[in-house]
């Protein structure tokens, strides 16, 4: 009997110190924001899929990164009927930034920058 008192006394003591042990941090510090490209406020997609282009060239694809997305986001900012604001956007322009962004993050940086000219010369040809 004694020993089982003991037993449960030392159970009891080791329960205790393992809620008094604090806990191990389980936040994730944030990430730092990507690199922004030097565009003037009103820039078009197309000046953003330059500074893309050249952002990846010079090895900076945090930059270019951002840069895509800037451009993307552009295109993606447009006017539709109410109860269509859920549809995706159907211009080619969109895909192929799309596909640029994919490749960027697979680290194939010669197909990302052959869609960004791609979509530069889309975008261009369409005013923007």
């Amino acid at each position: 009997m004694r020993a089982l008192f003991l037993s449960a006394s030392l159970l009891i003591a080791v329960s205790a110190n393992a809620w008094a042990q604090p806990a191990a941090p389980t936040s994730v510090p944030p990430l730092a924001p990507l690199p922004s490209p030097n565009l003037p406020e009103g820039a078009k997609p197309s000046d953003a899929l330059r500074a893309a282009q050249a952002a990846l060239e010079a090895g900076r694809s945090g930059e270019a990164q951002d840069a895509l997305e800037m451009a993307e986001t552009r295109l993606l900012d447009r006017s539709v009927a109410l109860g269509q604001t859920s549809d995706p956007s159907d211009n080619p322009t969109v895909g192929q930034i799309s596909q640029a962004r994919q490749a960027l993050a697979a680290h194939d940086r010669a197909t990302c920058l052959q869609l960004i000219q791609t979509a530069i010369g889309s975008a261009t040809a369409r005013g923007l």
